[in-house]
């Protein structure tokens, strides 16, 4: 078990990391990548069952990152877990690299899914769920979604037919920042209120702040004491958090950082280190 402390300090890094690679990529999506940093830090060092020793292990928990751009995110988390290399996500985006723009399950250690394709990824979860269910093995299935996603007509079939299933073993994550490319959410297309609608389709709902470990850590446990309902966690957080720049900005969902962009979203990233440490 990592303490707060410890979390927090793995979760400064994998920001630095994030846009450490994305500046040597030059491209990418940044928002959407910080915003889901606390919710993958809590899953995979506190939660996920899973061997970075063995990745295919096959009684492992399984991971899918629906909002396949946030890939910088996922991979800065599963080298901070020890998938592969740190020194490896400096590959980010080069050709035959195994760390492309989105997830790439043949050829990346830790990928449990290949995603890109927004609205798909519950579905593929669903698959999951119902396949462990099937074999018998301990499993349970975690996807992580974009809020504007929410968008797509597919991800309430898949609600539907998780509910129908009475997954207990499944759980879904909105990564709730209320920015898209094109905007607000409730601009583009209003999916609110989520609460209200997971729970029409027969979902336990569980809503926390996407930043908080306390609340975070809460609510997974409480959704790993579900036997026959899925459970989705709304979790409230903030495109491009930790980067005063970025936050709150819809142009950084998939903005490249240029070199003057990195050393100040850095530099921004160590006085925040530096001030949680003298607090």
């Amino acid at each position: 078990m990592a303490s707060l402390q410890e979390l927090t300090q793995i979760a400064c890094q994998i920001r630095q990391d994030i846009i450490s690679s994305l500046a040597e990529a030059k491209s990418g999506h940044p928002g959407g990548s910080l915003s889901a940093v606390e919710i993958l830090t809590a899953l995979y060092f506190e939660v996920l069952r899973v061997n970075p020793e063995h990745p295919a292990w096959e009684n492992r928990d399984r991971f899918v990152l629906a909002k396949g751009h946030a890939a910088p995110a996922l991979y800065a988390t599963l080298a901070a877990k020890g998938f592969f290399p740190t020194s490896e996500l400096k590959t980010l985006r080069r050709l035959g690299s195994r760390l492309q723009g989105h997830p790439d399950a043949l050829k990346t250690p830790g990928v449990d899914l290949s995603t890109g394709s927004l609205g798909q990824g519950l579905s593929a979860a669903v698959g999951m769920a119902l396949a462990a269910r099937y074999l018998q093995l301990p499993t349970r299935v975690y996807a992580l979604l974009g809020d504007g996603e929410l968008q797509e007509g597919q991800v309430w079939e898949a609600a539907m037919s998780a509910s129908h299933y009475q997954l207990g073993g499944l759980v879904a994550i909105i990564d709730h920042n209320g920015l898209q490319i094109d905007g607000p959410l409730a601009s583009v297309l209003n999916p609110m209120p989520l609460d209200a609608k997971f729970a029409a389709f027969g979902w336990e709902v569980i809503s926390c702040d996407g930043h908080s470990f306390p609340e975070l850590l809460t609510a997974l446990a409480a959704a790993q004491k579900s036997q026959e309902q899925p459970t989705v966690i709304i979790a409230q957080t903030v495109k491009g958090k930790g980067v005063k720049f970025m936050e709150g900005d819809p142009d950084w969902h998939g903005k490249a950082l240029t070199a003057d962009d990195a050393v100040k979203a850095l530099a921004q990233l160590q006085q925040s280190i530096a001030a949680k440490e003298e607090g």
